[in-house]
C-alpha cells in the first residue's frame, strides 16, 4: 500500500470508527417496536435493536466510503479521463469476508439458541412467568396456560374461551402475568391474525389450528389487524379494543361475559372450522 493510499485508508478508518461509536450509542437509545407489553414483544424489540446495532457500522462504512470518494476523488473540470486502474486488495477482501462471516455466524447462533430453548422448554417466550392465577398453579406448561381460540371470518375476529365454558367475545381480553395459548382458525377464507403490540401473529386458515404462544407482562390496550388480503373489507378488519388487564379485572370481565351469554346459543366449539358449503340459489 503506497503512501497516499495508506493516508486515505487511515482517514477513512478513523472517521468510520468515530462515527460507528456514535451511531451504535444512538442505536442503543432507540425505542423500537413492538414494545414491552409481552415477553414476545420484548424479544422482538431486542432483536430489532441488535440488528440495528450490528448494521449501523456497516451502513456508516458504505456511506462514508461513497461520500469520501465523491469529495476526494472527484473528476476535475475539463476533459474526461479514465482513472487509474484498480486491481483490488487481497487483505481488504479477506477482512470483508471474515467480518461478514462472523456476523452471520453470530446471528445464526442466536437463532439456533432461541429455537433450541423453545424445543426444550414449553414454547413460551419466558420460562419463569406465572400462568393464570385462576388455574391454581404456577408454571409455564401448556396445561396451566389460558387457552383462547381466535376465529377469523369476513370481516372480523371472534374469541372463544374454552376454559370458561366456551364463551365468545368480539374483543380479545387478556389477564396480565399469564401464559396464553392462542389457537387461530378461519370459517371461510385465508386471514392472518396480528396483534402487533403483543408481538404475535398467526395465519388463520380454514380447517387448520395454528397455535401461537403469548406471555403477558404489562396492562394496556392493543390493536388487532388482519394481515392477509381477504376481500373488499379487509382494511376494515381491525379491532382497537383489545386489552391486557389485571387478573381481577379479567375475572370480573369473563364472569360478566358468561352471564350475558347465558341465553346465547353458539355453534359447536371446535379447534378448527371448515367453510360452510355454498348452496345454489342462496
Amino acid at each position: 500500500m503506497t503512501g497516499p493510499t495508506r493516508t486515505h485508508a487511515l482517514r477513512l478508518l478513523i472517521a468510520w470508527a468515530v462515527l460507528s461509536v456514535v451511531g451504535v450509542l444512538l442505536a442503543l437509545q432507540l425505542r423500537l417496536p413492538p414494545g414491552d407489553q409481552s415477553q414476545q414483544s420484548i424479544d422482538e424489540s431486542g432483536l430489532l435493536q441488535l440488528m440495528t446495532v450490528i448494521s449501523t457500522p456497516v451502513f456508516i462504512g458504505v456511506v462514508l466510503f461513497v461520500l469520501y470518494s465523491v469529495v476526494v476523488f472527484r473528476q476535475k473540470r475539463g476533459a474526461l479521463e479514465d482513472g487509474p486502474p484498480s486491481y483490488g486488495n487481497f487483505r481488504v477482501q479477506v477482512a470483508w469476508v471474515a467480518i461478514t462471516a462472523v456476523i452471520v455466524l453470530i446471528l445464526a447462533g442466536i437463532g439456533i439458541g432461541e429455537l433450541a430453548g423453545r424445543a426444550n422448554g414449553t414454547n413460551f417466550a419466558s420460562s419463569n412467568q406465572p400462568s393464570l392465577a385462576t388455574t391454581g398453579s404456577v408454571g409455564t406448561t401448556e396445561a396451566n396456560a389460558l387457552q383462547i381460540q381466535v376465529i377469523a371470518q369476513q370481516w372480523y375476529f371472534t374469541y372463544r374461551y374454552p376454559d370458561y365454558a366456551g364463551v365468545e367475545s368480539l374483543h380479545l381480553m387478556l389477564p396480565v402475568n399469564a401464559n396464553v395459548v392462542i389457537h387461530v382458525t378461519s370459517t371461510d377464507i385465508l386471514h392472518s391474525w396480528w396483534a402487533y403490540e403483543l408481538g404475535v401473529k398467526a395465519d388463520a386458515n380454514p380447517g387448520v389450528d395454528n397455535i401461537t404462544y403469548l406471555t403477558t407482562l404489562r396492562t394496556g390496550s392493543f390493536t388487532v389487524r388482519c394481515a392477509e388480503l381477504c376481500g373488499i373489507w379487509h382494511g376494515n378488519m381491525v379491532d382497537t379494543n383489545g386489552a391486557v388487564v389485571s387478573q381481577a379485572d379479567f375475572a370480573t370481565w369473563v364472569a360478566d361475559l358468561q352471564k350475558s351469554s347465558a341465553n346465547v346459543t353458539l355453534p359447536p366449539y371446535s379447534q378448527y372450522y371448515f367453510p360452510s358449503p355454498r348452496v345454489k340459489g342462496t
